[in-house]
């Protein structure tokens, strides 16, 4: 009775044993090393460990500062194991089959996914996948691929035709056929309304082509352009040609308030240019019959260029309308005319306005030189 006790104790404490086994050997676990795009350890960085073939997640498993992780504790099955670095997804594995015994190894080298990637985005653009690129590439990424060479062959055509009606405008406008250029213009901001060259060449167009206008024709031709411009000026509003174009758009619309604003603008966001830009606001305001605000833009233009001859020779002119005489019937100039019309004959002695400077000096009694010569002018070369 006693033995026949011992047995059945025995044979339960073995079968004990058995069953304890059988639920231990089920447990399996997974590892590896997680290397930075420069090669180095990759410390703390954070695994997440997701089972395919039924639900559940494991976290919490971080990198030492050797770059190694190990997750134990895991139930057989199979496993997709991401590696996050600043909470950012960097890389994973799909379809990691644990075993029993040894941890299966699950190694992370970003440098090698990096120009894996690289080299897919590349494969990508063309269509050419290597066979490893695809047996790499999940149904996923496929499908992702597959639409977005779509979407690149679409981009491709349109922007083919894009630019085929930009040079087609472009020859229009050498041509000077002017309609025919804003048409091409026309469709190309059709085709992408975001292409603030597009615009700007439109405003161009339609310019040109109000000046072989009159009447209506040509007011609604400078109203296109200005509409044009305000949306050449929306997508890139630190271009100051286009400030400055559309100005005298303006003021040929005899917007000259907007058209001062505008000029103003360009001289502000363009100030190695400003010459020009206060010598266009100038010549809006000497048409508006605002001789004060002329002299002040003409004298801000040689301030910002003193070498800019029409400059000078317009802030004289502006100048002139200061002239006086004294109790003896002579011509008494305000400061500033008699240096400015030399200035100008100094710079262009044979210029458009060189007799017109002339003819004001003698008037206020200046001598006049009888040789004037360009400061700025290269010297001949001596003969040996």
């Amino acid at each position: 009775m006693f033995a026949k006790s011992r047995g059945y104790i025995l044979y339960g404490f073995c079968s004990l044993l058995f069953t304890a086994g059988s639920a231990w050997a089920q447990i399996s676990a997974i590892e590896g090393d997680v290397k930075n795009t420069d090669g180095s350890p990759a410390v703390k960085a954070e695994i997440l460990i997701e089972r395919e073939d039924m639900k559940g997640t494991y976290k919490g498993a971080k990198t030492d500062k050797k770059g190694h992780f190990i997750y134990n504790g895991l139930p057989l099955g199979t496993y997709t194991v991401s590696v996050f670095i600043n909470g950012e997804k960097r890389d994973s594995l799909s379809h990691v089959h644990t075993q029993l015994g040894d941890p299966v190894k699950a190694d992370f080298d970003l440098k090698k996914t990096m120009e894996q990637n690289q080299a897919v985005q590349k494969a990508a653009q063309t269509g050419n996948f290597t066979k490893e690129q695809e047996r790499g590439l999940s149904k996923e990424q496929k499908d992702a691929l597959e639409k977005k060479a779509k979407e690149n062959a679409a981009a491709m055509a349109k922007n083919k035709e894009l630019n085929d009606a930009f040079n087609a405008g472009k020859e229009a406008m050498t041509a000077k056929n002017y309609q025919a250029a804003a048409e091409s213009f026309e469709k190309g901001a059709a085709l992408d309304p975001n292409q603030h060259v597009i615009w700007a060449n439109l405003a161009d167009a339609d310019v040109a082509l109000a000046g072989t206008k009159s009447g209506d024709e040509q007011q609604a031709a400078l109203t296109k352009a200005q509409e044009a411009f305000q949306k050449a000026i929306a997508l890139k509003p630190d271009d100051p040609a286009y400030h400055n174009n559309y100005a005298l758009a303006l003021a040929k619309s005899k917007k000259f308030d907007e058209a001062q604003a505008e000029l103003t603008k360009a001289a502000q966001l363009d100030p190695a240019n400003a010459g020009k830009y206060y010598y266009n606001l100038g010549a809006v305001l000497v048409n508006t019959g605002q001789s004060a605000a002329a002299e002040e833009a003409f004298k801000k233009a040689i301030q910002a260029n003193p070498d800019y001859a029409d400059a000078q020779f317009q802030y004289a002119t502006a100048l002139s309308a200061k002239l006086t005489t004294d109790k003896d019937g002579k011509v008494i100039a305000p400061e500033g005319l008699q240096a400015a019309l030399e200035k100008y004959l100094q710079l262009q002695p044979a210029g458009q306005f060189a007799e017109a400077a002339k003819s004001m000096l003698q008037m206020i009694g200046a001598t006049i030189q009888t040789n004037y010569s360009n400061p700025n002018a290269k010297k001949p070369a001596k003969k040996n």
